[in-house]
């Protein structure tokens, strides 16, 4: 099992950080790499045209060893919203057709889908929550022959209820659908492999589970969404744009794979440093490890808050490294905010407390956390 790594982060003792759902702590070693990055830019003389291109490569490679892909698939992006946008562009959604999300999905993969179902005359279908937390099942409900794209995470943002991606993917297949699975709140704390659930998009950010930097993230298309149509046209992208001097002998080929859906300026002198920093150390803890360490916590947190009469999602349907707590009416107004006054860190979502604790925590800040739970609730 893996201990707590709680030296390479930078959280005081009397600190319970419970809410890497909502933006993770960074690494001493992430927030390393960043300070040497920003100094770095005070001698621009010393960045080499090839370190435009150098960085991108790596974490190209590091997020495709994460995901079980290869680099040709991955494109740097800086955010969801923007990875979801190249999926809506390049995907067909014809009058009369719909798209599938679920009911309370994280809005940056609603609203792109709410648009282009107006633009095009067809409709956003949006699946119940399912009375037993089967999504697979009820998401296998809501689709039909008129569907043409299945747009969902891997778990639910609000109480880690897990989405059965493989059966999902397989479905929608047989129907012909496109998968576009924004899996910001799983992956780097739970194990994914693009070869099993086949996304036609995948798309993520950096700052939660992967332990990165802000205003970054990484898309992943499958071989044959590869040709599409980029939301920019900058220049990096473009075949031959190592060669500087070259750059206004214009041409339309691009760079191979997904690299044509690159954010302009993906080459971030700071941001991507640290990305990679993140991604190293990740893939040294190994993901399964990581999953199997939360989930003695979130086990731990489940276990007290049940002693409290307090029910949470449960173990065998939800990723292991988030759980949420349904308080019920009579909890008590800004409960997150109480919390946080005790140095507890957790976030309400929906009607749900949601708990989402990572390896730098420990089986103290959980008790911490019910303990407060408690005295809050008067349970």
């Amino acid at each position: 099992m893996l201990p707590s790594q709680r030296d390479l982060f930078d959280i005081p003792d009397d600190v319970s950080y419970l809410n890497c759902a909502y933006m993770s702590p960074q690494l001493r070693s992430v927030r390393a790499a960043g300070e040497r990055a920003i100094a770095a830019k005070s001698r621009p003389w010393e960045i080499s045209p090839a370190d435009f291109f150098a960085d991108s490569e790596t974490a190209r490679a590091l997020f495709a060893e994460l995901i079980g892909g290869d680099a040709d698939g991955v494109a740097i992006i800086p955010s969801v919203s923007y990875g979801i946008a190249v999926a809506a562009a390049n995907l067909p959604l014809a009058p009369g057709q719909n798209v599938v999300v679920l009911e309370e999905q994280f809005p940056s993969n609603v609203y792109p889908w709410l648009e282009r179902a107006s633009d095009c005359g067809a409709a956003v279908v949006t699946v119940p929550r399912p009375a037993d937390h089967d999504w697979a099942a009820a998401i296998d409900d809501c689709m039909d022959g008129n569907t043409a794209i299945v747009a969902v995470p891997n778990c639910h943002w609000t109480d880690g209820s897990l989405v059965d991606l493989v059966r999902v993917g397989a479905r929608a297949r047989e129907l012909g659908a496109a998968l576009v699975v924004d899996a910001t709140q799983s992956l780097g704390a739970y194990p994914f492999d693009v070869a099993r659930v086949r996304p036609d998009f995948l798309v993520t950010a950096a700052y939660k589970w992967l332990l990165g930097p802000y205003s970054l993230g990484f898309l992943y298309a499958d071989r044959e969404r590869r040709a599409g149509r980029p939301l920019e046209h900058n220049w990096i992208t473009r075949a031959g744009s190592e060669h500087f001097g070259g750059l206004v002998q214009y041409t339309s080929d691009f760079q191979p794979g997904a690299r044509r859906y690159d954010m302009g300026e993906r080459s971030n002198f700071a941001l991507l440093p640290m990305a990679l920093a993140a991604l190293r150390q990740i893939l040294d803890w190994k993901v399964e490890a990581v999953a199997a360490a939360i989930g003695e916590l979130t086990g731990r947190i489940e276990t007290g808050a049940a002693a409290l009469g307090i029910a949470a999602m449960p173990a065998n349907r939800r990723a292991p490294h988030l759980v949420g707590l349904r308080l019920g009416g009579d909890a008590p107004d800004e409960l997150a905010t109480q919390l946080a006054a005790r140095q507890v860190f957790v976030s309400v979502r929906g009607d749900r407390l949601r708990v989402a604790p990572h390896v730098y925590n420990t089986a103290a800040d959980v008790d911490r956390f019910i303990a407060a739970l408690r005295e809050l609730t008067g349970r």
